[in-house]
């Protein structure tokens, strides 16, 4: 599997964030990368820091959002900014480090990033 930084994810997510009301994302604790060669069917991951490697590195939480090339690339735009959107979710507000699930009994994240992607059609559509 190759790993290659991702700087047009980075920009992408910059937009979304510029558009979209979520002030816990510390777009500078995120990295992205691009992916080659994985067998795995999903667009992106998202990578979390566990406490217990931030303690230990001393280091600030981070975030890592992973684009599967082979999946990922061929979206249009709209289906990417959904990925994006997605992948943020998973960041808890307290920007800790950990991962939220898919689901839980008050949240359903499939749900919630249709309903802000679109939010951000609605708003960038403005301009």
């Amino acid at each position: 599997m190759e790993w290659e930084d991702a700087q047009d994810i980075q920009k992408d997510l910059k937009k979304v964030l510029q558009v979209l009301d979520l002030p816990y994302i510390q777009i500078n604790r995120i990295f992205c990368y691009r992916t080659t060669g994985s067998k795995v069917r999903a667009y992106a991951r998202t990578w979390a820091m566990p406490k217990i490697f931030q303690r230990a590195l001393g280091i600030q939480p981070a975030y890592i959002i992973e684009v599967l090339s082979k999946h990922y690339d061929k979206l249009g735009e709209d289906d990417k900014k959904k990925v994006l959107i997605h992948e943020l979710l998973h960041i808890p507000k307290n920007f800790s480090g950990a991962l939220l699930p898919h689901r839980t009994r008050s949240r359903n994240l499939h749900s919630l990033a249709n309903q802000l992607f679109k939010e951000y059609k609605k708003k960038t559509n403005k301009f």
